[in-house]
């Protein structure tokens, strides 16, 4: 396992960094942001996201299944003196949530189990206020890490591209003769079954009725600076526009989605 995956608060930094310096301005671009302006995240984590809307004093709002990382949330704002709501639930028990000017749903997506993708993004919808954003990020599945292999306790493991394309029994003999742990095997068994591809993504956008008002689709994800130094760069059209094999590549897409009929 990569280390930042176990210093949580390098992990909340890396992520602020990142939302500060790429989601806020692409989102700003096409939404001005104030005081006013109510912020939903689903999937919130620790909440390093949040951290350029928490500091523009927005609305802000956060929800996240795992008590854990709402728990460190919580204390990391209230240490700091912000004014944030976390909610530790399911989205899919979640009432009477609001509505909202931006909804940021960053590395997520690929978590969620095929069949309840459709669900999650009309829930997104339907909380989305006219004229509002929903700020979409997520790795194609079969670029180099895809797999979320780096979340493996052995050092190799966690450093090897694409071996989550494997045939399923190899992969799994992989994982079990590297004496990976059955929980951290049932998770990267998790993410291969609900990934998401470049395709699979417009297919759902346009099944949803959405409208994509800007995407990025990122040779080097913007979040590797923090991580890797390493400068982002943007797919070269040509590639682009090549189904399935753009795929292998993309290691981060960025999309700013507008719902069609609430303009």
């Amino acid at each position: 396992m990569q280390t930042r995956h176990t210093d949580r608060e390098k992990y909340f930094w890396e992520q602020a960094v990142t939302s500060e310096k790429y989601f806020f301005p692409f989102i700003e671009k096409l939404k001005p942001i104030s005081t006013d302006t109510e912020v939903l995240e689903v999937g919130c984590g620790d909440g390093g996201n949040l951290y350029p809307f928490v500091i523009k004093n927005c609305k802000v709002t956060a929800v996240d299944r795992d008590p854990n990382r709402i728990q460190r949330a919580r204390d990391f704002f209230d240490s700091h003196g912000y004014k944030v709501r976390l909610l530790h639930e399911d989205i899919f028990m979640l009432a009477d949530i609001g509505l909202f000017d931006i909804i940021l749903m960053n590395d997520v997506i690929e978590h969620i189990p095929n069949p309840h993708k459709t669900k999650v993004l009309g829930l997104l919808k339907q909380w989305l206020k006219p004229n509002g954003i929903i700020f979409l990020g997520f790795p194609a599945w079969q670029m180099p890490f895809g797999g979320h292999q780096q979340i493996c306790r052995n050092s190799l493991l966690a450093h090897l591209p694409f071996i989550h394309l494997l045939p399923l029994p190899l992969y799994k003999f992989l994982l079990k003769a590297f004496n990976e742990k059955e929980n951290n095997i049932r998770e990267l068994i998790s993410i291969r079954e609900s990934k998401i591809t470049i395709e699979m993504y417009y297919r759902l956008v346009k099944q949803l009725g959405f409208k994509i008002m800007d995407e990025r689709l990122y040779l080097i994800n913007p979040h590797y600076e923090v991580k890797f130094k390493l400068k982002p760069k943007i797919l070269p059209k040509a590639v682009q526009k090549v189904p399935l094999l753009r795929n292998f590549f993309i290691t981060a897409c960025f999309a700013a989605l507008a719902a069609e009929n609430k303009a």
